[in-house]
């Protein structure tokens, strides 16, 4: 198979690399750029573990060729917090203990972030649905829905 180059941002810096035509942008980013945030759960895009933003778009990254991300913008995990300090919501994550083993969390936040960036005064219910793609075997999920209702009412200053 032959490889293509592609020319990227991620996480705001403009990042070229070569991979597999049929290679997932998972394997892009964790194999060959080290960003190994974003995990492999079920390779089905079935648990979002693997979740990331294309073009502003929440995709799994397991389901998406990296070849496809050419003149694209990616968010990951590893651009959610601002070097030492974390993103509102990863602090919440953490307040409210809603992570375990740690394999979905990574997909929980940058889905999270997607939410409140999209619509920063959500329902529980709203929450619930937008983080509905996203699974975990280890928390539960109100823990989850409280730290995202909590960080949307303290990003507003409620």
């Amino acid at each position: 198979m032959s490889q293509v180059h592609v020319h990227t941002k991620i996480n705001g810096d403009t990042t070229e690399f070569l991979c597999e035509a049929d290679e997932p942008l998972l394997d892009v980013l964790r194999d060959r750029l080290g960003l190994t945030g974003a995990k492999e759960g079920c390779g089905t895009g079935d648990c979002g573990a693997c979740s990331v933003m294309v073009d502003d778009r929440l995709v799994c990254s397991c389901l998406v060729l990296g070849a496809e991300a050419e003149g694209r913008t990616i968010e990951t995990i590893e651009g959610m917090a601002d070097g030492e300090k974390l993103h509102p919501l990863q602090q919440k994550f953490l307040d409210h203990a809603a992570l375990q083993c740690g394999i979905c969390t990574p997909g929980f936040l940058v889905a999270a972030k997607a939410l409140l960036d999209h619509n920063p005064d959500p329902t529980e219910t709203e929450v619930r649905y937008w983080l509905a793609g996203n699974l975990c075997r280890c928390t539960g999920y109100d823990k989850i829905v409280r730290a995202v209702m909590d960080t949307a009412a303290e990003m507003r200053g409620a």
